[in-house]
């Protein structure tokens, strides 16, 4: 594993899950460049822990539904690159999380599934990030009022939900239609979803929020979330200025795009879609 974290483990070492997040904790620390945020002194003194979170991407270990890590960093107004809960991963590979603070085989075995998770994210970032994106579209316009609603002319693909997909190989980029940002408006933040996680075809993906407005993202298609712009956490604007392009959501690596395209539209399609829309909304 070669990437390095800034790591904010769970703080509730008097229960077993609790002391498995230390030790996901140790190992990343072992095998990375890591370093540990420390709850109990972040809470206190926060000044140094910030400098870590803004040099290094932020891992948040919770350890049950309480969920104290990921609460501590949006007290703190960090910005989560991922989320792992220890009761939930151990549900997900049938194992079973002991009473005793002494780590057993189980939980040991719950810690090495963890790290290697988190070993074979990397992989796949890795391999996506090969993938090549157009840098700009040639559009088709249709113009209402003083409004005007631009759609790339190739390579989309369109959901009824007004979010698009641009697949190269078995990875995608995904984002919001221009419809989207002239309906929200001045776009004032990004609520983006975490690296790592599994997303079926239609499931929320973050969200966008405008003065007027929050508006869910809905995948077009269904595998791993591999990246996010993390651009937009900064300058959640560049999606009024250009959703398809520097306004880009996040990027998967597909699972089974020949059914979710079963789903989709293609431009000619989204395009009298969108006409509709737009002639209903502004009559």
């Amino acid at each position: 594993m070669n990437k390095s974290y800034a790591i904010l483990p769970c703080n509730g070492l008097d229960k077993c899950a609790g002391c498995i997040t230390k030790e996901v904790a140790i190992k990343l620390i072992e095998t990375t460049d890591s370093e540990i945020i420390c709850p109990v002194l972040y809470r206190a003194a926060d000044a140094r822990y910030n400098k870590i979170a803004e040099e290094k991407p932020l891992l948040v270990l919770d350890g049950c539904a309480t969920r104290c890590a990921s609460k501590l960093a949006s007290e703190k107004g960090l910005k989560i690159t991922q989320k792992i809960n220890i009761s939930d991963e151990a549900k997900a590979n049938n194992l079973t999380i002991g009473k005793s603070l002494k780590l057993g085989e189980s939980e040991l075995n719950l810690v090495n599934i963890i790290t290697d998770k988190l070993a074979k994210q990397e992989d796949k970032i890795q391999k996506v990030n090969s993938a090549v994106y157009p840098e700009s579209f040639e559009y088709e316009t249709y113009k209402k009022d003083k409004f005007i609603f631009r759609i790339p002319k190739e390579g989309l693909y369109f959901n009824e939900n007004d979010c698009w997909a641009y697949v190269v190989g078995n990875k995608a980029r995904i984002g919001v239609t221009d419809y989207v940002q002239h309906n929200l408006s001045d776009i004032l933040f990004f609520d983006q979803p975490s690296i790592g996680t599994i997303v079926e075809q239609f499931d929320e993906v973050g969200s966008i929020e405008s003065g007027k407005a929050v508006f869910e993202v809905v995948s077009p298609v269904s595998g791993t979330i591999t990246a996010v712009n993390e651009n937009l956490a900064d300058s959640p604007e560049l999606i009024n200025e250009n959703p398809y392009e520097k306004g880009w959501i996040a990027e998967l690596e597909l699972t089974d795009f020949e059914s979710d395209k079963e789903l989709l539209y293609d431009f000619d399609k989204y395009f009298e879609i969108l006409k509709r829309k737009v002639d209903e909304f502004h009559v």
